[in-house]
């Protein structure tokens, strides 16, 4: 089995923020394969499903992003998962927005949704798809960035963009890491 986590804060109030991206993708690629997220255990909202005969659990923890270990951690334990068949699907402010990377294992980059799952699994050896919301303009407050919607102009392409992520996450969990590093992390939404 794999699992794959995607972050966000729970609640309508910040359902359309860049901090919810991971949701975003998370939800496009469950109703793409199948899979309803209408399950309610782990402090998240899950469904079970297959994406090309593999097993698959799809999470959107509930417990808001600074505490998304909790939740991650309680499926992996339930799981008995092996930390490389997690795959977290995250914001990421030092890529442009339209951009996306692939990365196995690593740090947390100032990310309290990583730093709260690492802290909680003991290790960072999880695959990240870290899609692109760029960064503040010059001195402006990251957290309130995180947390606002993103601008008209983003709003125009936040479906390509969430389209290219759940094809690189397809292509992640079909084919593996290297595979999709190669197909996606130099590729934007304007290629």
């Amino acid at each position: 089995m794999k699992v794959v986590a995607g972050l966000g804060n729970p609640g309508p109030e910040y359902s359309a923020t860049r901090h919810n991206i991971g949701f975003m993708v998370a939800e496009l690629f469950a109703a793409r394969n199948g899979i309803s997220l209408k399950k309610k255990g782990h402090q998240a909202f899950y469904g079970v499903g297959r994406c090309n005969n593999q097993e698959l659990l799809v999470l959107l923890p509930q417990t808001f992003m600074n505490r998304s270990g909790a939740s991650v951690g309680s499926v992996v334990k339930a799981q008995q998962l092996m930390i490389e068949n997690l795959v977290v699907v995250h914001d990421e402010i030092d890529l442009p927005f339209g951009t996306l990377r692939i990365k196995a294992g690593g740090g947390h980059g100032g990310h309290n949704g990583l730093r709260d799952i690492r802290t909680v699994l003991g290790s960072g050896d999880f695959i990240r798809l870290r899609i692109g919301v760029g960064r503040p303009p010059a001195g402006g407050d990251v957290a309130r960035h995180v947390l606002r919607e993103f601008s008209p102009t983003e709003k125009k392409q936040l479906d390509d963009l969430l389209l290219l992520a759940v094809e690189a996450l397809e292509m992640l969990l079909n084919e593996g890491v290297q595979p999709a590093m190669n197909a996606f992390n130099n590729r934007d939404i304007s290629h």
